[in-house]
């Protein structure tokens, strides 16, 4: 046990924390002022229930013992045998610290996926809905890659979250899109981002958190978690810059609000790598996912699909991305516990990457339209069309976000 170590898995726990109300000021100043509540609550409400669910099955679901190298057993159900004492595995820490970091990721992960239906969903429908989801996709996702499930089995590196946060949010954004269809009025009126400030402030508590993110998985104060934050940091600012360059090429403008989603899509490309690449190859990366994902975004007008915020373009698509990369870019030289990438002696660990990519999106997509189906029959997903008119504000919140 190291007291280094578990004070600074509990303070990147805090960070981490810190993501989620601050995605939802990044969601909520990208919708119109009568959304804003119904956004932020999106989010915030998830920081509730999803804990109390992590606590009493989810975590053991995730990070109990294999069964079938799909899914965790429930030792750890209600918290059984998760204290002070070490987890076997991780010496270094308390197994309550190691807990409490992943809870903060299964928090957000279904946060995310709230930009696609953002502004038409009941909130009813949306809390049964990710309730049923981190049971149904996340645990699973979670124990395949960092539970001893069948995608560590196989090799896949994913250091931080590239297909069990991005891709699994991504792919779920996408069917959720397509399920609930697009608000009234896309493509015929304009919806303006009603309060850009915020989403730029959120965008900063972002990158602030995604510090803890990704240095904070590597379990531990060491080099490992320094190489970590400064490649997470690297990508960040060249994602950043490179929307914004493409973006103004194309568009004749470069805007606060494609400097923030570059930022946020280097931050997603590079979750999956950070432990694994050098700080050169981040850059590389950053640039490459800025670019990429600002055409990411502009395939939605191309499919005609709502993605409201961009889930898919940004989150989906860099994840990909990212997952992909690592498979050229990883090097046991700074991670001896990883794999060498394509350019580093090793093709066949993009075979692996490529795998669990093709598998993550599969199954995040199917078992989310399922699950988009049973809660319709239940209680219904989408607001009817004089509540969407009304906002989500006073028509599920009864409550309005400026007084003017």
């Amino acid at each position: 046990m190291n007291a280094a170590d578990t004070a600074f898995v509990l303070i990147s726990a805090a960070l981490v924390m810190l993501m989620t109300p601050g995605l939802a000021l990044f969601y909520g100043g990208m919708v119109r002022g009568k959304n804003i509540l119904g956004t932020l609550m999106h989010s915030n409400i998830l920081l509730g229930t999803v804990t109390i669910l992590w606590a009493i099955v989810g975590y053991s679901l995730a990070f109990g013992g294999d069964i079938g190298g799909f899914i965790g057993n429930l030792d750890f159900m209600f918290l059984k045998g998760v204290g002070t004492a070490a987890k076997e595995g991780v010496d270094n820490i308390p197994h309550l610290a190691f807990m409490i970091f992943q809870c903060m990721f299964a928090v957000i992960t279904p946060a995310l996926i709230t930009g696609a239906f953002a502004e038409r969903i009941k909130f009813s429908g949306f809390v049964l809905f990710t309730c049923l989801w981190l049971i149904v996709v996340y645990c699973p996702m979670a124990h395949w890659v960092w539970g001893g499930g069948w995608m560590a089995k196989m090799g896949a590196l994913d250091f931080a979250g590239g297909a069990v946060v991005h891709m699994s949010s991504g792919a779920s954004a996408l069917a959720a899109a397509l399920y609930l269809g697009r608000r009234h009025g896309y493509g015929k009126q304009a919806f303006i981002p009603h309060n850009l400030p915020l989403t730029i402030l959120g965008a900063g508590l972002l990158w602030f958190g995604w510090f803890g993110f990704n240095a904070g998985s590597a379990l531990a104060a060491n080099g490992l978690a320094a190489s970590a934050f400064v490649t997470t940091h690297l990508a960040a600012a060249a994602a950043a810059v490179s929307w914004i360059v493409v973006e103004w090429l194309h568009r004749g403008k470069p805007t606060t609000l494609g400097m923030a989603s570059g930022a946020v899509a280097g931050l997603v490309a590079i979750t999956p790598a950070a432990g694994f690449v050098e700080p050169m190859p981040a850059i590389l990366m950053g640039l490459v996912a800025g670019a990429l994902c600002y055409g990411g975004v502009l395939m939605k007008g191309v499919f005609k699909y709502d993605d409201s915020l961009d889930v898919v373009g940004i989150h989906g698509l860099g994840g990909t991305f990212g997952a992909l990369a690592t498979g050229l870019f990883a090097t046991t030289a700074v991670n001896d516990a990883g794999a060498n990438g394509l350019f580093y002696g090793n093709p066949g660990q993009l075979w692996i990457q490529f795998v669990s990519v093709v598998a993550t999106w599969a199954f995040c997509f199917v078992m989310s339209l399922i699950l988009f189906k049973v809660v319709d029959l239940m209680v219904g997903i989408r607001v009817s069309q004089d509540d969407e008119n009304k906002g989500l504000d006073v028509s599920q919140h009864s409550e309005v976000g400026y007084q003017l």
